[in-house]
């Protein structure tokens, strides 16, 4: 099989000039099936591993954001039942109301730097895979255009919702 999805593409497109027409049927070939689904779930194979990574990352991010609610949790029960165990005492109280105000605001205050950090790291990685991707696509485009120009035919008009990505 072919190493880059380059060769893999131009193995896809020579399938295409040399297949068999149809009869009465100028533009449809008939193609081995199992070489043409080979070659495309090698393509699928070889596409940059950001789509499943940037899945995995926000994968990721969730676990880290309930991993810290959780950890928040933990900290206002054991704040709460600090406070509760403290109550005897009006001054100690005070204390421990004091305490568990604090832990409060240190646990939104992680919470909060996790979420930002979490975010900047998944937008930096889907930045990565859109780059990624619509390099690939222009590679893509480049090599249809060129395939074109040798065959002589002209590009169809590619669908709307293809030309918005």
């Amino acid at each position: 099989m072919a190493n880059s999805i380059e060769e893999i593409i131009t193995t896809l497109y020579e399938m295409v000039q040399d297949a068999w027409s149809l009869p009465l049927g100028a533009e449809k070939c008939v193609l081995e099936r199992d070489k043409v689904l080979d070659l495309l779930d090698e393509i699928s194979n070889q596409l940059p591993g950001e789509l499943k990574q940037a899945k995995t990352i926000v994968e990721s991010r969730n676990e880290v954001i309930t991993n810290a609610k959780r950890e928040a949790e933990s900290i206002l029960k054991q704040a709460e039942q600090r406070a509760r165990q403290l109550m005897s005492q009006e001054e100690v109280y005070k204390q421990a109301e004091q305490e568990a105000d604090n832990m409060i605001k240190s646990a939104q205050q992680k919470i909060k730097e996790l979420k930002a950090a979490t975010n900047d790291y998944v937008d930096d990685a889907l930045r990565r895979t859109e780059d990624s991707i619509a390099t690939a696509l222009n590679e893509i485009k480049a090599s249809r255009s060129s395939f074109m120009a040798l065959t002589g035919n002209q590009p169809k008009q590619p669908s709307p919702i293809i030309e918005d990505i």
